[in-house]
């Protein structure tokens, strides 16, 4: 059994085969996926492709690439839409200094929002972080002193003092198909040091691809071969990595039935 902790279903491209998408999952052994809310405001299209599939769930937030085009979404206006069965996560939210397509203190701004809405809903957030280590770890730090909150680092591309930092306020981290690049080795030393009940595997559908299928469109059935590279990285057989990383999506998306 494979989760796959973050995609992206609502991309225009799958939405001509999702049927074909959610099968092929299904035929790799994974047997949850979390599509993931950019945009607070097309999401009742992402939570209809929730409903639609039984082992599909959501999230609901504003990506901070979208930050300054929803600069009005409340921590109240989350958590009202969390409350369906299928939103099992805010987000994603975060900071990406990267490409910068929003002003970094509305970025900051929606951070803080989705952490208030994760703090009083108990759901995870899912954070985008890119190339903002030290702003990151820092309102982490001082939201969680105002109250603990869970959450991921997604698509987990930082530093190890980062990693560790999210650790220690309680947090995951996960990776994606980056984990399987032949220049991923930073990546890998840090999969391979981080405490087992704290790591995840996603896709990042439909981005990052993992070898062998680098350059195709991604999309949940191939969190497989994530699941062994960091089986490989950590010394372990694919079965127990398996097991690990499910256990541990089952314990940080807890709203999701465990299989």
């Amino acid at each position: 059994m494979l989760v796959d902790s973050h995609c992206h279903l609502d991309f225009p491209d799958f939405a001509t085969e999702i049927d074909a998408v959610v099968a092929r999952a299904r035929a790799a052994g994974v047997t949850r996926m979390v599509t993931i809310s950019t945009f607070v405001e097309n999401f009742p299209a992402l939570r209809a492709i929730a409903e639609r599939y039984d082992e599909v769930y959501c999230s609901v937030g504003t990506h901070p690439h979208n930050a300054a085009k929803e600069p009005n979404v409340t921590a109240n206006d989350l958590i009202a839409a969390a409350k369906h069965p299928k939103v099992v996560a805010i987000g994603e939210a975060g900071l990406d200094y990267h490409y910068d397509n929003s002003p970094r203190d509305a970025q900051e701004k929606g951070f803080r929002t989705h952490i208030q809405a994760a703090r009083e809903t108990k759901l995870p957030l899912v954070i985008h972080a890119r190339e903002a280590d030290d702003d990151i770890a820092r309102i982490l730090e001082e939201e969680s002193k105002q109250g603990g909150f869970p959450f991921v680092l997604h698509c987990f591309t930082g530093g190890e003092e980062l990693a560790r930092h999210a650790v220690a306020l309680g947090g995951y981290v996960s990776f994606s198909g980056i984990l399987t690049f032949k220049n991923g080795e930073s990546l890998r030393k840090i999969a391979a040091a981080l405490p087992e009940d704290r790591i995840l595997v996603e896709t990042d559908a439909p981005f990052l691809a993992p070898n062998p299928y680098r350059g195709k469109r991604n999309e949940p059935a191939y969190v497989a071969e994530t699941a062994r590279v960091l089986a490989e990285t950590r010394g372990v057989s694919f079965d127990a990595i398996a097991k690990i990383t499910s256990a541990n999506f089952f314990r940080l998306f807890s709203k999701v039935p465990v299989t």
